[in-house]
């Protein structure tokens, strides 16, 4: 038995109070060195007298490269648990985990009080909670300059006209607007979608506008308040959640604070505001950007970094979360560069957007695993990053091998606890990457598998504008092409194929984010999915090798080459499938 591969942490993702007065317990062990794990658990103040109350045995439930990862629900009806793991290795050794580490399995070290991990009070204020709407919405990120225009007059000067085919750069400006979202509205309720991110719509110089110049403003070519109120509004009538975009690691360098600076240097009353390494502010001189005398996004000049710190920057900012929940009641914040900006601002601004509206979705954006964000006091979700590596590695690219993909994936399932899981924000390319149809080197068939496992994992699925009529572009600024519209027909073949991704995504929803999930490799390079609930059953098929698949005759539904995809199929070419049984 490898005793150095066996990892608990109490009041981690590893032991955790789920819903509804249920704890998940999990323990990782080396893989395939184990054979059975029993949890013995009880009321540690009754443990005194009568020892471990109850034992129930634990479920391995995924494997990566390295671990096997062992889970357990327990209902408590007391307010209090400690427990101890009964650990056998294949050779039938076995052992006692506990607080105090690998002991002889006996009768004296199961009884004894100091051994056994603690949960010493479950306090439901403690409790990771997330909004119950987020599992269940499909999500539609949209870039507001390139989605449509609704209104010319508002168009920038100098605006280019609207053509998808355009490679756009950096300054170029085509005139989308609120309005042209409003007047989509429709298209988007058809396609199934239910809720819609969008990048910055405040006051900005940039098409982009992540460098702000006023956050109680809309940008005047997107339109006003009355526009974005009646967006709104119109969005909840058809069940749509709105989530705006939080640009607070940084401002714009036109807005009033930053110029007070550039005016007044050190004898400006927003100097502190900033984080200023020497005084003047300019930066026409500079031989290398690297060289700023003060801190911003990147090395990029025109966005200087705010210093959340500050009393008067929290509270300003603050103030702005909570206007627009107040004033226009938004659904969501997805919060830019998350992770540069201090947690206690976080767990402030959790605390003040939350009193507004108890069921707010807060998503950050985070490239990395991101546990110290996920403790229930700061974000709900962030933007799942390395679960779209993953998938576009394996899929798009086809430089990740087949076991690795699988030990990815079950790893990264391990990540958080279970509720987080449920609500994380699952992507495959946004404003920031390059399209996936770029990424797949303009194969159709490549993207609508990877799309197909993305919407088979547990979170909330997210797609990037213009997806669903294989819009194309690379890296920034080419994956901000405009919309091609004229592209909309009851013919496109892949505008069907996503209506009926998210159609089945929504029957499927609960067995996903409630289910057992297993992924393996059940041929070379042909991977199986599976969900199981309640005798409710989700199976898919992904053949990535060269040669054909032969599917069981029940095996029906999706099916990446076929145009009608609810067909009947024996024989999977390269592709995937989808089996949707009710038991």
């Amino acid at each position: 038995m490898e005793l150095s591969a066996i990892y608990h942490r109490p009041e981690s993702e590893y032991a955790y109070l789920y819903k509804n007065k249920k704890i998940h317990i999990r323990i990782r062990t080396k893989k395939g060195d184990i054979e059975s794990i029993n949890l013995h658990y009880g009321d540690p103040f009754i443990f005194m007298e009568k020892f471990y109350q109850d034992t129930k045995k634990m479920s391995k439930i995924t494997s990566d490269a390295l671990f096997d990862y062992w889970q357990v629900e327990v209902s408590v009806d007391f307010a209090r648990i400690q427990y101890l793991f009964e650990v056998t290795d294949t050779e039938g050794q076995s052992i006692f985990y506990g607080d105090k580490g690998c002991v002889e399995n006996s009768l004296e070290n199961l009884h004894s009080i100091g051994n056994g991990f603690k949960l010493p009070y479950l306090h439901e204020i403690d409790a990771c909670k997330v909004p119950d709407w987020v599992s269940n919405t499909v999500w539609y990120q949209i870039f507001p300059e390139r989605f449509a225009n609704g209104n010319a007059r508002l168009n920038p000067e100098g605006s280019l006209d609207w053509d998808s085919s355009i490679t756009p750069q950096s300054d170029d400006f085509f005139g989308g607007d609120l309005q042209g979202i409003i007047d989509h509205l429709d298209y988007l309720q058809d396609l199934g979608i239910t809720g819609l991110y969008l990048c910055p719509i405040f006051e900005s110089t940039s098409n982009h506008k992540y460098n702000t110049t006023d956050y109680f403003e809309i940008d005047r070519h997107f339109g006003n308040k009355e526009v974005f109120r009646k967006l709104v509004e119109k969005a909840h009538q058809r069940g749509m959640k709105i989530m705006l975009d939080a640009v607070f690691n940084h401002i714009g360098s036109q807005s009033p604070q930053w110029q007070d600076v550039v005016k007044n240097g050190e004898q400006s009353a927003y100097k502190d505001w900033f984080h200023i390494q020497q005084f003047p502010v300019t930066t026409e001189k500079l031989a290398n950007k690297r060289d700023l005398p003060y801190h911003a996004f990147g090395f990029e000049d025109y966005m200087p970094k705010l210093n959340t710190a500050n009393p008067e920057v929290k509270d300003y900012l603050l103030k702005v979360a909570t206007y627009w929940i107040e004033e226009f009641d938004i659904d969501a914040w997805r919060l830019d560069v998350a992770n540069e900006i201090d947690h206690q601002f976080w767990k402030d601004f959790r605390k003040v957007v939350l009193a507004k509206k108890p069921d707010l979705y807060i998503l950050g954006e985070v490239w990395h695993t991101s546990q110290p964000w996920l403790n229930g006091d700061e974000f709900h979700a962030v933007m799942n990053y390395p679960l779209s590596d993953s998938i576009k590695e394996y899929f798009l690219r086809g430089v990740k091998k087949t076991d690795q993909f699988i030990d990815e994936i079950n790893g990264q399932s391990m990540y958080y606890k279970q509720q987080i899981s449920e609500v994380m924000f699952n992507l495959l390319d946004s404003h920031d990457t390059e399209r996936i149809l770029w990424t797949a080197n303009e194969d159709v068939q490549l993207v609508k598998s990877a799309l197909a496992f993305l919407f088979l994992q547990k979170g909330t699925p997210c797609i990037y504008y213009g997806t669903e009529l294989s819009l194309t572009g690379g890296p920034d600024p080419d994956c901000r092409r405009c919309m091609p519209w004229e592209r909309v027909s009851k013919d496109n073949q892949m505008l069907c194929f996503m209506k009926k991704l998210i159609k089945v995504r929504k029957e499927i929803s609960s067995i996903i984010q409630h289910g057992t999930y297993r992924l393996e490799e059940i041929k070379r390079d042909v991977v199986s999915v599976k969900w199981d609930y309640k005798g409710q059953k989700v199976e898919a098929i992904f053949n990535k090798s060269k040669e054909d698949y032969l599917l069981d005759n029940e095996l029906i539904a999706l099916a990446s080459h076929c145009q009608d995809l609810n067909a009947q199929l024996n024989i999977l070419p390269k592709g995937f499938a989808v089996s949707i049984k009710n038991n």
